[in-house]
Parts: structure tokens; sequence; C-alpha cells
């Protein structure tokens, strides 16, 4: 198990930009392929985007493909969300979630999650 901590939320405009950030904790951060989920109200938490273990490998839900990036910084077991032209569709709870072996957009791939930041995208 790894700790998360999400930062970077906050009240954005539509076509704005935005940074979310996620520190673990510990020396595993590298071993693990992390993801991006979110959860809106009344909705499922639903998969984002997920980066491989060196960074080589990303992935992302059509949604917010060509929008958002994902991105991991091992040597300081960091990853981040770059999320650009932003939607009110977008507003929902943003989780970090650390996986334990495969890159995968399945919740249940995922042993770590963090608390969640919240992104709220105005119209």
């Amino acid at each position: 198990q790894v700790q998360l901590v999400e930062s970077g939320g906050g009240l954005v405009q539509a076509g704005g930009s935005l940074r979310l950030s996620c520190a673990a904790s510990g020396r595993s951060f590298s071993d693990r392929a992390m993801g991006w989920f979110r959860q809106s109200p009344g909705k499922e938490r639903e998969f984002v985007a997920v980066i491989s273990r060196s960074g080589a490998f990303t992935s992302y839900t059509d949604s917010v493909k060509g929008r958002f990036t994902i991105s991991r910084d091992n040597a300081q077991n960091t990853v981040f969300l770059h999320m650009n032209s932003l939607k009110p569709e977008d507003t929902a709870v943003y989780y970090c979630a650390a996986g334990a072996y495969t890159t995968s957009r399945s919740l249940a791939a995922y042993d770590s999650w963090g608390q969640g930041t919240q992104v709220t995208v105005s119209s």
C-alpha cells in the first residue's frame, strides 16, 4: 500500500486549465502503475487516465483524450493530471490511485486511493 494525497483542484471557467498533483509516500511508487479517476454527483467513479511504471505508456478515456495529459515524476513520487480545455462535464471529484501490477481502466486493479480533490468547471 501507498499513501496518496491529491491537490490542485478548484474552480475554473470552461475552456480553462488546471493541473492536479498526487503525492505518494514510500519507495514503491515507481513499481506501480498510476491512474486518475473521477466521480460526479449521481454517477459511479469512472476511469480518466493511467500511466505505466516507467511513464512510457499512457491511456485516456475518450471524453478527455486530447485535452488531458497524465505524467509522473518517479524521483519525486508524484503523478500529475494536466487538464486543458475544461468543460462543465469535467466537474467531479478527482482521485488518484496506485495499481499493483498492470495498467488498467478497472477500479479493481488499484489497491491504494487518495481522498480526492474537487474540480468544478463553470459555464
